[in-house]
């Protein structure tokens, strides 16, 4: 697999290892030595319209995939382009290039008319250390928090947890004393110390849970945060779920003196994510899109053979 680095717009212009090492199996590239190449790509994945723009000089099936919801995207970046607008340009583009699109999520894809292949991300709770919840902090695992106050529910989490110990790790350099992991062993060893962990989002622009959310019941965290009608935890088993700032600090409270209690709670979260957010799943899914993408590009050429060089 090869990854193109050093487009514009990111926060890193090369693959962020303080996120995960880089893969085995994959190449970092520049996009400029990926189109001199010459490689006949099974399938480039794009991961935001940028991605699927930057991607234009290289001929090979395109698979979109979406990972938020329009309306979050358009308040986050205080964007004036109606929703309508923004979702019907990029509905006309991919049909003209026969791209095509997954989302992470159906609350996503459905909201960018695109909810007919949904495949949602995974945690392998072999990846992380075993739970020891030795520190008496909540964790909280969040960039660019004042950009998105709104979508993460920020002034319902600051009233729930005023007063909690809870440790913010990401990018917000808005907040000092704030910052990512330093690397995949420290986000490992982050999770595994903390007591519990929190996630809150408002319903119409966000999921009830994240990536983050997901390693961290993975790693053996009870998860704490507001009633979401898509929220993977169990009240009152994998974790606790209330829409009461009062009441949700009291179950942030029993959690940080009750160190068994939340070792209990977490491996319950580890079952559910073993189950309905396996690697198998993610696996099957995301390779049945890859699929799809290669039948749109190949009735868009149907001379047009699909040789594998390079996976």
């Amino acid at each position: 697999m090869d990854v193109v680095v050093g487009l514009k717009g990111r926060h890193t212009q090369g693959w962020d290892e303080a996120m995960r090492p880089v893969p085995p199996n994959a190449r970092i590239v520049r996009l400029e030595e990926a189109v001199a190449s010459g490689v006949q790509y099974d399938c480039i994945v794009a991961h935001n319209l940028s991605d699927l723009l930057d991607a234009k000089p290289i001929v090979a099936p395109r698979l979109l995939v979406i990972h938020g919801t329009l309306d979050g995207l358009i308040l986050d970046h205080g964007s004036r382009t109606p929703a309508a607008e923004l979702r019907r340009a990029v509905a006309e583009y991919v049909d003209i290039i026969d791209a095509h699109v997954m989302a992470v999520s159906r609350l996503k894809g459905e909201s960018w008319g695109f909810a007919e292949d949904v495949v949602p991300f995974s945690a392998d709770g072999r990846d992380y250390l075993a739970y020891q919840g030795d520190l008496a902090f909540g964790l909280r695992i969040a960039n660019d928090v004042f950009r998105k106050q709104k979508t993460l529910c920020w002034d319902f989490y600051t009233e729930a947890f005023a007063g909690i110990p809870v440790t913010l790790v990401g990018r917000n350099p808005e907040i000092p004393g704030v910052a990512p992991a330093r690397g995949w062993q420290d986000l490992k060893e982050l999770l595994s110390r903390h007591r519990f962990f929190v996630h809150t989002a408002d319903p119409r622009l966000e999921d009830g849970y994240n990536m983050a959310t997901l390693e961290a019941m993975a790693a053996g965290l009870p998860v704490l945060g507001n009633r979401h009608p898509s929220s993977p935890v169990v009240h009152g088993v994998s974790g606790f779920l209330s829409d009461n700032p009062v009441e949700l600090r009291s179950f942030a409270r029993r959690l940080l003196g009750d160190r068994e209690l939340a070792a209990r709670m977490g491996r319950e979260a580890q079952k559910i994510v073993a189950e309905k957010f396996s690697p198998q799943k993610f696996k099957r899914g995301f390779e049945q899109s890859l699929e799809r993408a290669r039948q749109k590009f190949r009735r868009r050429l149907p001379t047009s053979s699909s040789s594998a060089v390079r996976r």
